[in-house]
């Protein structure tokens, strides 16, 4: 078989084994582990392994001789309309793993399916019907016309906006139910973005920076770019998935029913009813008072796996009225909210002396916070100043006013 190691095809080809061998270890842990996320990231390195293709058995001199070249021609290696949408269904695999793949859903790759079709018409005219080339007879792969490329581009940023909204949603769930909400983000999903916005990037710069990218030779360090990066989404991804990472399914939808379903509440009825969408001020206020006796008198803050689960439970209500309203009656998402408490406490505290005897971060844990850059960040955020400067702050205070002592008459 013609292969020709010469420095290039023999790079890429480097990287092409390491993400098969990734790709495989990741489907062999979606089967075992029946973990989706999985499945969609080996499904999308496969894809990425395709798409270097063309250029490492290019360099390796397949385009020009047969049979190796119509493989080349006919094969649609680059499949520019499947990759962004698998990239999302990961994306949301991985932060909604109760999500289910519906049938509305395959609308995704239609224009996958498409292109596939266009594909096989290509190859049956050619090789079929005419035994002659006729859409190859100016000898350029159709993988690389610009139309198709242009089309991919935009495919991959939709669905980055699609994934972006995803997260934005994740979030926004997250800070309304727990008050460790900083714990509980998945920190590979930002990161994946990352890799992701930056596929699209390195796209844009090398087209604009590189006047001739039309030329097969000269899109070379492109594709060692794009080699890097799916490689680490390949290794960062499996890392991610041993990991027994809380997710978003697992939070907010295997959650039991039975914490909540005694009670005589009407909306646990229907939790997605428009009784959540707007309270009436005599309930809201109600509902308010009842909260802030929990945060007061029982100082249900200090719990550091408090969520809105729990004060749920407490009071006979659905987790979402809960989250309505702090959001309306204060204002504010419940994972600020229970930390507002957590920072007066911390601070009275302060006041008091307790920080001579011990730790900022041991009173910080008393208080309810379960980690020293958590309180760092929530301290920061309510009082403007960080810890130390605060302490600095009242120490200064505390001088100036036993001066004021000693001088006056």
């Amino acid at each position: 078989m013609l292969f020709d190691f010469n420095q290039k095809s023999s790079f890429l080809l480097f990287f092409f084994l390491h993400g098969l061998i990734f790709s495989a270890l990741l489907l062999q842990k979606g089967i075992s582990h029946k973990h989706i996320p999985s499945r969609w990231l080996s499904l999308f390195i496969f894809l990425c392994l395709l798409y270097i293709s063309p250029f490492m058995l290019g360099y390796a001199n397949w385009y020009s001789t047969n049979p190796y070249r119509d493989i080349l021609f006919y094969i649609p290696f680059q499949q520019l309309f499947l990759f962004p949408p698998v990239l999302y269904f990961y994306f949301k695999a991985l932060l909604e793993p109760s999500y289910r793949f519906q049938k509305k859903d395959y609308l995704h790759f239609l224009p996958a399916l498409i292109y596939l079709i266009y594909s096989i018409g290509i190859f049956l005219t050619d090789k079929v019907f005419l035994e002659q080339y006729y859409f190859y007879e100016d000898g350029k792969d159709k993988d690389f016309t610009f139309s198709y490329q242009l089309a991919g581009f935009v495919s991959f940023f939709i669905y980055l906006i699609l994934s972006l909204r995803t997260y934005q949603k994740y979030k926004l769930n997250i800070y309304n139910t727990y008050s460790y909400a900083d714990s509980l983000i998945i920190k590979w999903a930002q990161r994946f973005l990352l890799a992701f916005l930056l596929l699209i990037i390195i796209r844009v710069l090398l087209f604009i920076l590189n006047p001739e990218w039309d030329k097969f030779g000269r899109k070379f360090w492109y594709y060692v770019l794009f080699s890097v990066l799916f490689n680490y989404i390949s290794i960062k991804g499996y890392v991610s998935a041993i990991r027994s990472t809380i997710s978003y399914g697992k939070l907010f939808h295997n959650k039991p029913v039975e914490e909540v379903e005694n009670t005589n509440d009407t909306a646990l009825a229907n939790p997605d009813s428009k009784s959540f969408e707007q309270m009436d001020p005599q309930d809201l206020s109600q509902w308010k008072d009842k909260i802030e006796k929990l945060m007061l008198e029982e100082q249900f803050y200090s719990n550091p796996e408090l969520s809105t689960f729990l004060i749920a439970q407490k009071l006979e209500t659905h987790p979402k009225r809960i989250s309505q309203v702090v959001n309306q009656a204060f204002q504010m998402n419940f994972n600020e909210y229970i930390n507002s408490y957590r920072i007066q406490a911390v601070i009275k505290q302060i006041e008091k002396g307790e920080h001579i005897h011990k730790t900022l971060l041991g009173i910080a844990t008393d208080c309810g916070f379960n980690s020293k850059s958590t309180f760092n960040r929530a301290f920061k955020k309510h009082i403007s100043m960080s810890p130390k400067e605060y302490i600095e702050k009242i120490s200064k205070e505390s001088v100036s006013n036993q001066d004021l002592k000693r001088k006056a008459p």
